[in-house]
């Protein structure tokens, strides 16, 4: 894990990240490389993440929180390719702000995160920016050789389904950002869910076997949705009446005027980290057997349809969505 900064970024990587590194294969961070085995009937299933101080969290965000995000983003995609976590490469650009103190918050978030999920650091690089704050991880995890499911094998006629709650990640910002009119445990609740959401391996893992099309709801539920119709040829129908909302988010709707922008709104949030399923309707038993198994809500809100795009509706009235979700541009 090499620097090109001054001595303090050694530092960093010799008291703070190497006690992470994977005993193995990281080669002590003492190299420009990690090296790892190749295992027999699995697939390498690898992605990456970048978040960026001002546009995925908040100057005044934790930074243990932030790594912990940084991570869970990561894992949420595994999680729909049914992987198991393996490692990380992290590349981790330091602000101005980020001195030691800041710096082993961070990793602390780290480190209790690869506690809970079973990872290892395998290297990457640490650098000084003037800029905001910027983290990216590269994740790697194992899956079953070919198992894994892709967006692409949605049907006409395949249910759609999601994981937990829905709005969690929309409502968590407005709450960090203190603008949520909500009683104080609701907030708290709100700001953990989008500070420190929670990836759904083990379900991911189980149902590879019954969806047909899945991934996660990083960009807001319609824009995934949409994702998953693009890539499999085919259209979406949605009704947004059976989205899942938590309690706080039950409240917050309640103080709505239009209940069809609020759930919209709540649709289109992004950054649930929950996954969004394809599957035929005759495995709806089996795939909530595996949802009670894992303490799981998991809700039936569309079909896939012949045609393109998505549609939305509101107790059978049409919604047009004005915008499906989150964007880079």
């Amino acid at each position: 894990m090499a620097s090109v900064d001054a001595a303090g970024e050694f530092e960093t990587i010799r008291k703070l990240l190497t006690p992470l590194a994977h005993p193995d294969y990281a080669r002590g961070l003492l190299d420009d490389v990690a090296v790892l085995p190749s295992r027999p009937g699995v697939d390498l299933v690898m992605t990456k993440d970048v978040i960026v101080e001002g546009v995925h969290f908040l100057a005044e965000d934790p930074l243990d929180s932030v790594a912990q995000k940084l991570l869970r983003a990561n894992l949420s995609d595994l999680a729909a390719k049914g992987a198991e976590p393996f490692g990380y490469l992290l590349a981790c650009h330091w602000s101005q702000r980020c001195g030691w103190p800041e710096r082993k918050a961070f990793v602390a978030g780290l480190a209790a995160d690869q506690a809970t999920f079973g990872l290892h650091l395998l290297g990457g690089d640490t650098v000084m920016t003037p800029g905001p704050a910027t983290f990216s991880a590269t994740m790697l995890g194992w899956a079953p050789k070919g198992g894994s499911v892709s967006r692409a094998g949605a049907k006409a006629g395949d249910a759609v389904y999601v994981t937990g709650m829905i709005g969690e990640g929309y409502l968590g910002l407005q709450a960090a950002k203190r603008h949520l009119k909500l009683e104080p445990e609701r907030i708290e609740a709100l700001t953990e869910q989008y500070r420190r959401p929670l990836p759904r391996l083990a379900f991911g893992q189980a149902v590879q076997g019954l969806a047909t099309a899945i991934l996660d709801v990083s960009d807001g539920l319609i824009a995934d949705l949409a994702h998953i119709a693009d890539a499999s040829g085919v259209a979406a129908a949605v009704q947004l009446e059976s989205l899942p909302m938590s309690a706080a988010a039950h409240a917050w709707f309640e103080t709505r005027i239009d209940p069809e922008a609020a759930l919209e709104t709540l649709a289109t949030g992004g950054d649930d980290y929950e996954l969004l399923l394809t599957a035929h309707p005759a495995d709806e038993g089996a795939l909530k057997r595996e949802a009670d198994r894992l303490l799981l809500r998991l809700t039936r809100v569309g079909t896939m349809t012949e045609g393109r795009g998505v549609t939305a509706t509101y107790l059978g009235k049409p919604i047009e969505i004005r915008k499906a979700g989150w964007t880079h541009d």
